[in-house]
């Protein structure tokens, strides 16, 4: 039995597991779409989408709907820490709900204080509750850095003065899975930048488990929901890169499939902000984009119901995905290229500069950064 096939068998046999378990809410994910106007049509083409986003072929489409609409029986405990809930706004903030965040919302959400109606001791209870109910069967999805020096005070939650540490340790105790949503819980984000007074890290350096790392800030609300939707299929993690993160949404660099991307081959580029090039759509490279350091599919996928992203707005991508982005990365307008890259953006000031041409020499500037960023890379992956 082949890769893929094995499993699809394995996806079929927990979503069977799944059907087994009592629904969650009276109304079936079907019931919900129709009365926010999605018609079965756009929930099979959202599957098929989201099977391919995946990196799953299509007959997996069919697994994809099943989940979703067995997506209530899978507890979802959603804790926020040092953040700025931010992570929470890609998912939620939508002007028009799409078919990912109607699922987020039909997911059986037991605790995520953006949107709970409960405070003070009925939200701790709640917390508490779902725990015990659900030990070592929910998932739990974490916002935020947690902060560590001074034993965690930095960050002190709830009538009972519970430290973030003590929080994060207590709830992953119980976890089925772990996501660390966004760059801050992922890898400590902007409040672990120096001098990180509070001492605050990622989730997974203060924790013995296995974290999946959707780095960003924020991430898109398609990598929140597809790596959900992941779990919910097979019960167990995607394949990861070397930082934690799924393949499927961190395989591929930015500037790989940038819509700038044939400026930059062509010796295209904006040499200030507001230039003849920012007008007419040319590379950010020279002005500090991070697209070829950067492991993320904001390209491809996009912000605000796929409508847009920084580069295209016409700001360069700052490698918010990345770990230390705050640090390694800055200063965003300004290239990195002599810091990890030798060469690269130094080939890039030459560009139009040479007797052969701006094309050629583009061509040029591309297969040198190629050559350099392969040997980074390589370097990067093993």
């Amino acid at each position: 039995m082949d890769t893929h096939a094995a499993l699809y068998e394995q996806g079929k046999k927990r979503l069977e597991e799944l059907r087994s378990l009592p629904p969650r809410h009276s109304h079936s994910l079907q019931q919900t779409l129709e009365e926010h106007g999605i018609t079965r049509r756009d929930f099979m083409k959202w599957s098929a989408a989201t099977a391919a986003m995946l990196a799953l072929p299509l007959p997996f489409s069919n697994l994809v709907a099943e989940a979703a609409e067995l997506a209530d029986r899978v507890p979802l405990i959603w804790l926020n820490l040092a953040e700025c809930t931010g992570c929470s706004e890609s998912l939620l903030r939508a002007s028009t709900p799409d078919v990912s965040t109607l699922i987020f919302n039909y997911i059986s959400l037991e605790y995520q204080e953006v949107l709970m109606a409960a405070a003070g001791m009925q939200a701790e209870e709640n917390l508490e509750h779902a725990m015990e109910t659900y030990q070592g069967r929910y998932l739990l999805a974490v916002e935020g850095a947690v902060p560590t020096a001074n034993n965690g005070a930095f960050l002190t939650i709830g009538p009972h003065a519970t430290t973030g540490v003590d929080l994060i340790k207590k709830a992953a105790d119980g976890a089925a899975a772990i996501i660390a949503v966004g760059t801050c819980s992922s890898f400590g984000g902007v409040q672990a930048a120096a001098p990180n007074p509070t001492g605050a890290k990622g989730i997974h350096e203060v924790l013995d488990k296995p974290v999946i790392n959707l780095g960003g800030c924020p991430p898109s609300e398609v990598n929140i929901t597809g790596t959900l939707m992941y779990y919910i299929m097979f019960g167990k993690l995607p394949a990861l890169d070397m930082f934690n993160r799924p393949k499927w949404a961190y395989g591929a660099r930015v500037h790989d499939n940038c819509e700038r991307r044939g400026h930059f081959d062509a010796g295209e580029f904006v040499e200030v902000f507001g230039d003849h090039g920012a007008k007419e759509g040319y590379c950010l490279y020279k002005v500090g984009c991070r697209g070829p350091y950067t492991y993320n599919n904001c390209p491809t996928e996009r912000f605000n119901a796929h409508t847009s992203w920084p580069v295209l707005a016409g700001h360069g991508c700052i490698g918010c995905s990345e770990p230390n982005f705050w640090d390694e990365m800055a200063d965003f307008e300004r290239p990195l290229g002599r810091k990890l890259i030798h060469g690269l953006d130094a080939t890039a000031d030459t560009v139009g500069s040479v007797i052969l041409g701006v094309t050629a020499v583009g061509i040029g500037a591309h297969a040198i950064g190629s050559l350099f960023a392969g040997t980074y890379e390589g370097n990067k992956h093993e």
